[in-house]
């Protein structure tokens, strides 16, 4: 019978750190099988960091799991610093940590910001890549982040709301560049309000259906800060990609091979993205989860994720 749902917990066999670019310091473990096919969790946001749930994704009896947190995200230090903090430090941060593990050759598994995140390292190295698990598409396009910023208000209008009007009816106009600015004040009675808003904001219109649990991990001071500032800090640099970099690049990625799993109702990242996707990749399978919207953790999403992995270790990939 296939699962339905994710693995039982487990803990890491090898916790590590990895000093990149100053003052860089990464957070990195490994579960599962040591001698496994290896796959590597990549974490969204930009700036949401990993749990331990994400290891629950892949059989640990076949798979050996890698996960990490970005650049000032998660475990890494220092929490929310921008200092050298791109999308091309990131594709090289996970060659880095590839040459370290003495790694050939990866899965990669990453949902909204890192769907974004592993098809950019994966069109910069097609050749360490042995398949893609992307879920909740994200283009990195003007439009998207525009969606976010203020579209959302046309399906939660409450949660807007609030996110705009914690700024002063005179900054209302901008909420990026206004939000941002309050973001990197190194003052944390500046910053933490803010960052808390704006997390909360994206926790509140991440599921379909209200979710308690997620709304208060959204609330963590510590979360929100790496979530609120580093995606500010990528929202107002375009995600540090050329237009439609992502939607390109994909021809390179002929014959690896490529699950897309969208929950149709998915405000965070409409499925208008994930569709272009699979237009643009036709290879890829495109599953759509009728009942969900952009949470890994909801159920038809979760499901679909542990099929796409047992898939690839059933067809050999």
């Amino acid at each position: 019978m296939a699962r339905k749902d994710l693995f039982p917990d487990l803990e890491p066999y090898e916790r590590g750190r990895l000093a990149v670019d100053p003052p860089h310091d990464l957070y990195w473990e490994q579960c599962g099988n040591p001698d496994g096919v290896p796959v590597v969790f990549v974490h969204g946001g930009p700036g949401a960091g990993a749990s331990a749930a994400h290891r629950r994704f892949f059989d640990p009896a076949y798979y050996r799991i890698i996960v990490f947190d970005q650049r000032g995200a998660g475990r890494s230090k220092p929490l929310g610093d921008l200092t050298n903090n791109t999308t091309d430090h990131l594709i090289a941060d996970m060659e880095a940590l590839r040459r370290l593990l003495r790694i050939e050759a990866w899965f990669l598994f990453g949902g909204s910001w890192g769907s974004s995140l592993a098809l950019a390292y994966a069109i910069a190295h097609p050749d360490r890549c042995l398949g893609l698990a992307l879920r909740g598409i994200f283009l990195c396009s003007r439009d998207e982040v525009d969606w976010f910023m203020t579209g959302m208000q046309r399906v939660f209008p409450e949660a807007w709301r609030r996110f705009a009007e914690f700024l002063p009816k005179t900054e209302r106009g901008d909420l990026l560049i206004n939000y941002h600015r309050r973001l990197i004040d190194p003052d944390p009675e500046v910053h933490l309000p803010a960052a808390r808003i704006w997390s909360q904001y994206e926790g509140a219109c991440s599921t379909l259906l209200p979710s308690a649990d997620g709304a208060s991990s959204f609330g963590d001071p510590l979360k929100a800060l790496g979530i609120a500032r580093i995606e500010a800090h990528f929202f107002v640099n375009d995600l540090f990609m050329e237009d439609r970099h992502l939607l390109k690049g994909v021809d390179g990625l002929s014959g690896i091979p490529c699950v897309i799993v969208q929950g149709r109702y998915d405000m965070v990242c409409p499925i208008a993205s994930a569709d272009a996707l699979a237009r643009a990749w036709p290879e890829a399978e495109y599953v759509i989860v009728h009942d969900a919207g952009h949470s890994a953790m909801e159920p038809g999403i979760r499901a679909a994720l542990v099929q796409a992995m047992e898939g690839f270790k059933s067809n050999g990939a």
